[in-house]
């Protein structure tokens, strides 16, 4: 249990880096439920490269159709924990 806690905070950090550096903010700004859109500014490109920067960095591929479900940090944590190799 333990181990797999450390496995979740370690996609949590990495996906909310992912996030910072892909939207160009400091990390204090960004919150599990702020939406990539709406709160945090991105556009349709940054929403794509986003995308991308998660699939190259976790080795899955997020379906068109699931990305457009994607719009918060929490969701894109969710995301990568349910679907990245173990």
């Amino acid at each position: 249990m333990a181990e797999e806690q450390v496995v979740m905070n370690s996609i949590e950090e990495r996906v909310t880096d992912i996030v910072v550096e892909q939207l160009g903010l400091e990390r204090d700004k960004v919150q599990a439920e702020s939406k990539f859109v709406d709160d945090l500014g991105a556009d349709s490109l940054d929403t794509v490269e986003l995308v991308m920067a998660l699939e190259e960095e976790f080795e899955i591929e997020i379906p068109d159709e699931e990305a457009e479900k994607i719009t918060t940090l929490r969701e894109a944590i969710a995301y990568v924990e349910e679907h990245a190799k173990k």
